[in-house]
């Protein structure tokens, strides 16, 4: 199976599949509206705005799997981010991305980019592994996504190329995207 293979829907209940972003490279995001990591859209929007021209291509996916920080519609989910943070790049309906119901996407992803642990130098990982431990701990272990803003990079031939955790800065993964541009 191919990522290609994979249908996914919009936010606007459009199906598709993700054989529509063939030949481009990918930042595949789960994503959520009140998050602590909800400022990560406005760097992501950069990065769309940069490399956009030449074939990167942003998808984002709402979840409302980590402490129910997306609750909203999916229009008050498209607004918002549209209102706060400029989005312009493509969001999907509210996913599983985690668990036995998790979204095939997020299946094939987790399964080629498997998790390698957060960042400690980083005070934002350092809380963020404590956060877990304390409240989420069954979440630590597996390859599973951990949290809101994991972000994986898909190479214009499909293969996932990187996993970026949510305490990685969307800017962090520049060097990536040029390098697979």
């Amino acid at each position: 199976m191919s990522i290609y293979d994979i249908p996914v829907t919009s936010i606007k209940g459009v199906e598709g599949s993700m054989a529509d972003y063939k030949g481009k490279v990918l930042i595949i995001a789960n994503t959520a509206s009140k998050c602590g990591f909800t400022p990560q859209y406005s760097d992501l929007q950069k990065l769309y705005e940069t490399y956009h021209d030449q074939g990167l291509e942003i998808l984002g996916f709402p979840s409302n799997q980590f402490n129910e920080q997306e609750p909203g519609s999916h229009t008050e989910v498209e607004e918002f981010c549209k209102m706060n943070y400029g989005v312009t790049f493509p969001l999907f309906e509210k996913t599983d991305v985690r668990g036995p119901q998790a979204h095939p996407l997020f299946q094939y992803l987790i399964s080629r980019a498997p998790f390698q642990g957060f960042d400690q130098t980083n005070a934002s990982g350092k809380m963020l592994h404590a956060f877990l431990q304390e409240k989420y701990p069954e979440q630590l272990f597996g390859d599973s996504v951990k949290w809101n803003f994991t972000k994986f990079i898909v190479d214009r031939e499909g293969n996932v190329t990187a996993r970026f955790e949510p305490t990685d800065e969307p800017m962090d993964m520049e060097p990536t995207i040029q390098s697979l541009l």
